[in-house]
């Protein structure tokens, strides 16, 4: 089988040649993606651009001649001769060096579109822990053979199919050889018998006029292979986003978050089918909203971080059965809480949302004045670390500038190690 790819190449350049490079070139690319990334802004978060690699990542494989003596003459040489010393073009090694310093090497620059660079972006993310549940509303379908039918499309015939249902029909209809008719035909002109003539003459243009009539190959014998969906399982999760926007969330912090979100957006609706997101914001109330809201409406107020992971209860125990769905939750805080509610977000963590999620991230967001290294610990973050340090499936990751949350957001979602237990 044959697959001709009739696609137009893009910009004049060779799809195939294309691709093969970004695939040979797949682990460089991907780093210069991600240097790419960090410092863009969230409504260009994910889209194409120019990236760089350098020149050593363009090597490809040789076979070199080991050992032994040969000569060899080059074309195109008329200055110089066997023997002579040739006198350098600079004193640097072929690496980026100084103004006047010798030679440089330039990195070898092209351009990505956006899908290849989300792509590469996000090739080597994904939920963490995703166990199959209950078929989700909708399946994916995959192709399988089923039959065959007289309709179709060319490239679907059956050629064995056909033929053997042609040959059925001709034996049924007792279509005549061309052999036989060649063997009166024979007879015809070596017979002398007038009458005998006549005889054979009536019986070949008989013969030939039914061969006429019954074809090798009718219509009614074509059968063209048939193919139907066939649904499979498709694994079902809702992600739960819970962001604070109350009044000690500054606009530094808030753009932190919706950068970490708008990330998280990206990823779930390219890398899967059918996943839920769900949004809610808290202040010292927490409310559903939708995408929009969640990310463009303004809101200020006190901070109460359990009235969000009440909500989020409230709607796993409404819609989402654990059951049936992956539950997965990313918080993101300044860390600010009411000092009479820690003990209310501890119950609601430990005793109904950890026990029912695949996978819970906090991602505590600080002002831009400072390291992430000197962030005193808050009362949040105090209490999370505790039930991460006791096993709870949940990751903390403090933030404070724009370059970090690429780097956070990968270490948070890569793609884990499956451990296989020995066999006792």
């Amino acid at each position: 089988m044959h697959i001709v790819d009739r696609r137009l190449n893009p910009g004049s350049k060779s799809l195939e040649n294309r691709q093969r490079f970004l695939r040979r070139a797949k682990a460089l690319v991907q780093d210069a993606v991600k240097k790419m990334s960090k410092d863009r802004d969230i409504k260009d978060v994910l889209e194409g651009g120019e990236v760089s690699i350098p020149l050593d990542g363009m090597d490809e494989p040789r076979f070199h001649r080991q050992g032994g003596m040969r000569d060899m003459v080059l074309p195109g040489n008329k200055k110089y001769v066997e023997g002579d010393i040739l006198p350098r073009s600079g004193k640097g090694d072929g690496r980026a060096s100084g103004p006047g310093e010798g030679d440089s090497e330039d990195a070898f620059r092209f351009v990505l579109n956006r899908d290849e660079f989300v792509d590469l972006f996000l090739d080597d993310l994904e939920l963490p822990d995703l166990a199959k549940r209950r078929l989700a509303d909708t399946e994916s379908e995959s192709v399988h053979r089923a039959g065959y039918t007289n309709t179709g499309s060319p490239a679907n015939i059956s050629v064995s199919r056909t033929v053997r249902l042609a040959m059925a029909r001709r034996v049924a209809l007792r279509r005549p050889r061309p052999e036989t008719i060649a063997q009166l035909e024979a007879e015809l002109a070596d017979c002398e018998d007038e009458a005998r003539r006549i005889e054979l003459t009536r019986e070949i243009e008989a013969l030939r006029g039914k061969l006429r009539r019954i074809p090798y190959i009718d219509p009614i014998d074509i059968r063209y292979r048939r193919f139907e969906t066939n649904p499979k399982p498709v694994t079902q999760a809702v992600m739960f986003c819970l962001m604070d926007v109350s009044g000690s969330m500054s606009e530094h912090m808030k753009d932190l978050a919706k950068r970490f979100y708008m990330l998280l957006y990206v990823f779930l609706k390219r890398r899967y089918r059918h996943v839920e997101i769900v949004f809610i914001r808290h202040t010292d109330r927490a409310e559903e909203v939708d995408e929009d809201t969640f990310f463009h409406g303004p809101a200020s107020g006190g901070t109460l971080v359990s009235s969000a992971l009440r909500e989020m209860h409230d709607i796993v125990r409404s819609r989402f059965r654990p059951a049936d769905w992956n539950i997965y939750a990313a918080q993101a805080s300044d860390g600010d809480n009411s000092h009479a509610d820690g003990e209310a977000v501890g119950r609601l963590l430990t005793e109904m949302i950890l026990p029912v999620s695949q996978f819970f991230a906090y991602l505590e967001v600080g002002e831009a004045n400072g390291s992430t290294f000197t962030m005193p610990d808050s009362s949040l973050w105090t209490l999370y670390q505790r039930l991460h340090d006791g096993g709870a499936p949940l990751s903390i990751r403090k933030v404070i500038s724009r370059s970090e949350i690429f780097p956070v957001f990968r270490d948070l979602f890569h793609r884990r190690q499956k451990h296989v237990k020995a066999a006792p």
